[in-house]
């Protein structure tokens, strides 16, 4: 841009003194944001005027944070959290984009549930979002006609609904073989990812009915239920449909060393493979159910801890491509189900706003570098799933989405701090020190949360960001 051009433009936002995450790499730089998008990356000194400007001095910035993998409760279970409430802890935590699983009532396999669910969270969040349709066996023929409607993948369960949950499951789930090769046909139509919740039909309810009539109903006959071989069995076969269907496949929340094996080797062969791990996966063990019960419960369970040290060879070679939380809000009653019989307390719990915060805190340790942090959290995902350059990088004509973090300061996580509605079954994580702060959460130009207060008014801010898929 020449003088004078620089000159007579005003800036709405700018982002100032900062290591800023440019090609794959920090350096000192600052970020004009304009209509938006970002307008300019300058060297320091170099930006026009501005309306706003975050002094972002010793301090990183980051593209936005994009949580692959949440599931709010709008509409069916609002008690549970709201998309307006839910976002907030977004917000929070650094998260600019999130991608909206099918779990609701009812999940969203048509586009009139679709469009339903996207007007509620158009009204309420304050961040931006992506849907997954669901593509079950219940109704196929309603798979293709959704790619038109704005998906960014589709989801399927390779289990049937869990024990009182059919609503919340239907036309979401793939728990036969005939069930799962339709599905995967369908989507192989629409150039579009299917990811699958990957452990055996067969073996969990095989497990489970064993232990329950061998008086089995402890904490821990969770993850005996559901031990790594059920994940990779499951894997194993979406691989194998997934190769001979030509359908491009996600793995979502792989938790066992085997499956991730199975992945990488499909993967070395050529196959559209993408993975997906969590925190929880990388930083729990079965201990935490053990001591939690119900509130360390989800699916897949917690391994031993074995089992997760060695996870993380899968993250630093790049078989793991993104980081999702599996935000998942339930109500404390809903818990304490499983206080005397493990299986009927529902699976999950909140993370959304820990995600980003958790893995940067393993890259202060050492464990990974800050720039793959970047990758797995902001930059691979609107890769993988069709949405960058609009989201994913701070280059000119990008989305004006960006996170400012602090890797001096240490916060101490505590569940009463969060903003997420299901912070009461938030436990695991409690009295954990952060290595890190998240000072500002900017979303297309707008401050959504500034050291730590969430912009409330900006409720109704989110967009629905559709895929632009290549010829």
């Amino acid at each position: 841009m020449n003088e004078r051009g620089r000159d007579t433009m005003k800036l709405e936002l700018a982002v100032i003194n900062g290591l800023v995450f440019i090609e794959g790499g920090f350096r000192k730089a600052d970020v004009g944001i304009s209509n938006g998008k970002i307008a300019m990356v300058t060297e320091p000194g170099c930006l026009p005027e501005s309306l706003k400007t975050i002094d972002a001095d010793g301090r990183h910035v980051l593209p936005g944070g994009i949580d692959t993998h949440v599931h709010y409760r709008d509409p069916g279970h609002a008690e549970r959290e709201t998309f307006q409430v839910g976002t907030r802890a977004a917000a929070a935590g650094g998260c600019t984009t999130f991608f909206e699983h099918p779990i609701s009532i009812p999940p969203q396999y048509n586009p009139e549930i679709l469009h339903n669910r996207v007007n509620l969270c158009k009204k309420g969040s304050c961040v931006d979002f992506c849907f997954f349709g669901a593509a079950g066996g219940e109704f196929p023929e309603e798979i293709e006609p959704l790619s038109h409607e704005g998906v960014v993948a589709y989801k399927t369960f390779l289990h049937e609904a869990p024990e009182g949950r059919d609503a919340e499951f239907k036309g979401l789930t793939s728990a036969n073989n005939a069930q799962l090769m339709r599905a995967l046909e369908e989507v192989k139509k629409t150039g579009l990812t299917l990811a699958a919740h990957a452990e055996d039909n067969e073996l969990v309810t095989g497990n489970i009915k064993r232990l329950r009539e061998e008086g089995r109903t402890d904490y821990l006959a969770h993850c005996d239920s559901r031990p790594p071989i059920t994940e990779i069995e499951a894997i194993a076969k979406m691989l194998r449909f997934g190769k001979e269907t030509g359908c491009p496949i996600e793995l979502v929340h792989v938790s066992t060393c085997g499956a991730m094996e199975l992945a990488k080797q499909a993967k070395e062969e050529g196959q559209k493979v993408y993975v997906e791990t969590c925190p929880h996966y990388l930083l729990l063990d079965e201990s935490y159910v053990e001591k939690y019960g119900p509130y360390a419960k989800c699916n897949p369970a917690l391994r031993k801890k074995e089992e997760v040290e060695g996870l993380w060879k899968y993250v630093l070679d790049g078989t793991v491509d993104f980081i999702g939380s599996d935000h998942s809000p339930f109500l404390v009653s809903e818990k304490e189900k499983g206080n005397d019989d493990i299986f009927v307390a529902p699976a999950g719990f909140p993370g959304i706003d820990l995600r980003l915060p958790l893995m940067l805190t393993e890259a202060k340790k050492g464990r990974l570098s800050l720039e793959k942090v970047v990758e797995l959290c902001c930059v691979n995902p609107a890769k993988c799933f069709n949405i960058f350059p609009q989201k994913g990088t701070i280059s000119a004509g990008a989305d004006g989405d960006l996170v400012v973090v602090d890797m001096k300061r240490e916060v101490i996580c505590h569940a009463r701090d969060s903003y997420s509605q299901a912070k009461d079954i938030s436990k695991v994580y409690e009295g954990w020190k952060l290595g890190c702060s998240i000072d500002y959460t900017v979303v297309r130009g707008r401050v959504v949360m500034e050291n730590g207060d969430v912009d409330e008014s900006a409720a109704g801010w989110g967009k629905f960001i559709k895929p632009v898929l290549k010829a």
